[in-house]
């Protein structure tokens, strides 16, 4: 009998032991590690992308290279012949209009694209990159510091050209920033390449620094180191809810504006877990998340009302606004810019 018992234990105990052991791999498998390339704003990206991400995607982790989109897009075009990166995200759509034409990126038609608009995203089809958000330019205006200097309040872009806003202006430099070089290829779509020279050079005069972020004028105008900076409607509306003294001013002449994109880059070594990311981009989920920040996602009907933010914001836009040709000029544009004003760049 007690034969009969332990070998009935020791089979059971063989048994348990392969169930574990034909087990064991699959509760070992590593996650992918889907790197992407980014220029969200860092107090967007890991709190609520990731982590919404992740939880409907547990067996892929996220690994961020961050920085401004002008760096980010001459980090990808530098790696082109060995791509790092998995997927690009966030980054203007200027930007991956160059990527594309480049032959970097995957077509990729996500699921849900359909419910987008398409007026932000690449036109061809399947698409190229696919739009999460639109950010456009505007004017931070201290409020405070403007009375104690007696500065005017500026109402339009030819209005910061003035004498009286000698030094008082800061703006993003467009070589480093996707801020900065849209309100450069606004300014040239708008007037003309002529006029708009003329223009910056007259607005070269009265600007104390180009920096390297598209934020940090506005946040500079807030904290009043400079009473006037050129800056987005994202960060403009952080700073104001930060309890800064500050007016946002949208010129009346038009706003240059670019698309928060997203696109696969073409050689993924984790093209199924990379398309499942830009899927996820795509969904409502997603598009609800970046209601948070911006007054215009690319899913209708879910933009919210923000302070400072006119209701007429997108019709303010500068239309047509050409990204193709914001991507085939970009070398041509920023060389002419640069040997004209880089004299005022912040050091890196």
């Amino acid at each position: 009998m007690k034969r009969h018992i332990v070998a009935g234990l020791l089979k059971l105990c063989a048994a348990f032991s392969a169930a574990a052991l034909s087990a064991a791999p699959a509760a070992a498998q590593p996650k992918t590690q889907l790197l992407v390339y980014t220029a969200i704003e860092t107090d967007a990206m890991k709190k609520m992308y990731k982590t919404a991400f992740e939880k409907s995607n547990p067996n892929i982790d996220i690994r961020w290279v961050r920085d401004s989109t002008g760096v980010i897009t001459a980090k990808l075009l530098s790696e082109k012949a060995n791509p790092q990166a998995d997927v690009v995200l966030g980054v203007a759509a200027s930007s991956m209009a160059l990527l594309a034409q480049e032959g970097m990126l995957l077509p990729y038609e996500p699921k849900g694209f359909k419910d987008l608009n398409p007026m932000f995203s690449d036109q061809r089809r399947p698409p190229t990159w696919v739009g999460m958000d639109v950010w456009g330019a505007v004017i931070c205006f201290n409020t405070v510091e403007a009375k104690k200097l007696g500065l005017p309040k500026p109402e339009s872009w030819k209005d910061l050209v003035k004498p009286i806003y000698k030094g008082k202006i800061t703006m993003p430099h467009p070589a480093s920033s996707g801020t900065g070089y849209l309100d450069v290829t606004a300014w040239l779509q708008m007037w003309g390449e002529q006029q708009a020279w003329r223009y910056m050079d007259a607005l070269h005069e009265n600007i104390a620094q180009y920096v390297h972020s598209g934020s940090k004028p506005c946040k500079q105008a807030g904290s009043g180191e400079f009473p006037i900076g050129i800056s987005f409607e994202f960060r403009a509306h952080q700073v104001l809810r930060s309890g800064a003294p500050i007016e946002l001013i949208f010129p009346k002449e038009g706003l240059g504006w670019d698309i928060e994109a997203s696109g696969i880059i073409k050689q993924s070594k984790n093209m199924e877990a990379a398309k499942k990311l830009v899927d996820w981009m795509s969904s409502k989920e997603a598009n609800e998340i970046s209601t948070n920040w911006w007054a215009i996602v690319a899913y209708p009907g879910l933009a919210k009302k923000m302070e400072g933010i006119p209701d007429n914001y997108e019709s303010l836009l500068v239309k047509p606004n050409d990204f193709d040709w914001a991507a085939k000029n970009r070398d041509r544009i920023l060389a002419e810019w640069s040997k004209r004003y880089n004299a005022k760049a912040e050091a890196k």
